[in-house]
């Protein structure tokens, strides 16, 4: 099913039938294959690092930006990244985004100095800023509420779970076999292919009654406020909570961020986060369920790899191959998400499923430092990803139902800053938390104990979402 739209004559509207020429599979590809490119490369430079310091002469602190630098810009423009596609049309605004991933990916992968790699890992992270947003609104936009939009966002949170975990493996078998310049280069060839289908594929859908008016004080407070909040977390966890640069990120942000939210209610003509988006009941539920989610399943992936090389001596491959179940796991309990929500809801399924992940982390908990792959991972890894693949479809479906097409963008945007926030102040917490247990195996089993009890704490905010009506829940696929 695609979406309908209607003149004020009641005639279909010109980008509306263009949506229908194309197929809708298609453009649901197409979303998914920018999607993980933008996951993928999270984590995909993680088992290059030491390759990158070789060959550059990065220092350790200039290292970290490697990493850092994309997933601080990323979290930083991702609410402005949501609102461009409204104002400028998605089409417009993915090509934008995919222009910038792959010419940044081009340029970093042939970089021969510490500031370039830096320079363009930024870029990136912008690139990925717009096109995050903008995959999630094209499937919305494309997909009425139904069934199937469920099915559509059931196979993007697949793709998402797999760009994430597939990171360490494909990371590793790159920089084993080639170099570690086709962890960056190998998105040239992606990227052309994307840009080649979204102008085949995606409608020339610039707004024709709605003027494109920036929100710029809100863009620049927005962007301001998420930026240094993120950072001065991030600098928590690699300093601690009293150093200057973390204490004054965390009062910039805190001050940008009010300042943001007094500017769009009261003085914004075109505000850049619609105050009526914000009122409906289950977007601001479920971004507050998605930013703890974020804080639980974000950093699983950075103290399960630490695990395995530091404790179970494994190298960067063997890493990568070992997160198999774990990505087979989350793929198959997302494909499963809509059927088991057309019989339980959203609200239950998601805590249903926060509770399974939290056994898994429970389960997790009792690894030793003698403990190996079979008897300490293999079972928690699959309660864990089962949990955290049947989570995201819901959450998704909730924050999205009853959003208009003129705030499509904004919604996708602010639920993408809520898990990437809720991630950087998880994984802080969680490397404090750690870092305050002086024996090796201990520490492991206090993070994991925390992040169950984060778990439980999805499952309790969930009760604040709304209840499905009747009528939708019936409407929810079998299948």
């Amino acid at each position: 099913m695609v979406e309908r739209g209607a003149c004020g004559n009641g005639a279909p509207d010109t980008a509306a039938q263009r949506v229908r020429a194309s197929p809708p599979a298609a453009v649901l590809w197409l979303a998914c294959a920018a999607q993980f490119m933008v996951v993928l490369d999270v984590s995909v430079v993680n088992v290059a690092l030491p390759s990158v310091q070789s060959a550059l002469g990065f220092t350790a602190a200039g290292l970290q930006w490697v990493v850092g630098g994309y997933a601080l810009v990323f979290a930083g423009f991702l609410l402005l990244g949501g609102r461009l596609a409204d104002l400028y049309g998605r089409r417009r605004v993915f090509v934008w985004g995919v222009v910038l991933f792959a010419a940044s990916s081009l340029v970093g992968g042939l970089a021969t100095s510490p500031a370039v790699l830096i320079a363009m890992r930024a870029v990136q992270g912008l690139g990925a800023a717009v096109l995050a947003p903008a995959t999630l609104t094209i499937l919305t936009t494309t997909f009425t509420e139904g069934p199937g939009r469920i099915r559509a966002l059931a196979i993007w949170t697949a793709v998402s779970s797999v760009g994430g975990a597939a990171g360490n493996l494909i990371g590793g078998v790159l920089t084993d076999a080639l170099s570690w310049r086709w962890i960056l280069l190998i998105n040239v060839p992606i990227g052309a292919a994307a840009l080649l289908a979204a102008v085949r594929l995606l409608p020339d859908d610039r707004p024709g009654t709605m003027p494109a008016r920036l929100d710029v004080l809100g863009a620049t407070l927005a962007t301001l406020g998420v930026t240094a909040l993120v950072y001065g977390v991030n600098q928590t966890g690699v300093h601690g909570w009293s150093r200057p640069a973390a204490l004054v990120g965390l009062a910039v942000g805190a001050l940008a961020l009010t300042a943001f939210a007094v500017v769009e209610a009261r003085w914004a003509a075109a505000p850049l986060l619609p105050p009526r988006l914000v009122r409906m009941r289950p977007v601001w539920a479920g971004n507050a369920v998605m930013l703890l989610a974020g804080a639980c399943f974000i950093p699983m992936w950075y103290f399960l790899s630490l695990y395995m090389q530091d404790v179970l001596g494994y190298g960067a491959l063997a890493c990568g191959v070992g997160f198999l179940p774990h990505t087979l796991a989350g793929i198959t309990a997302a494909r499963l998400a809509p059927m088991v929500m057309r019989r339980t809801g959203a609200r239950a399924l998601i805590v249903g499923s926060a509770l399974l992940s939290a056994a898994g982390f429970v389960w997790q908990s009792r690894i030793g430092a003698d403990s190996g792959y079979l008897d300490g991972l293999l079972g928690p890894a699959l309660a864990m990803s089962a949990g955290m693949g049947l989570l995201i479809t819901p959450i998704t479906t909730t924050v999205t139902s009853g959003v208009s097409s003129t705030d499509a963008g904004a919604a996708s945007g602010l639920m993408n800053a809520a898990r990437q926030i809720g991630g950087a102040i998880g994984l802080a917490v969680l490397v404090t938390l750690a870092a305050a247990t002086t024996d090796s195996a201990m520490s492991y089993r206090t993070v994991f104990l925390a992040i169950a009890a984060m778990c439980g704490g999805v499952a309790a905010l969930a009760v604040a979402l709304p209840t499905p009506r009747r009528n939708e829940a019936a409407a929810l696929p079998g299948r």
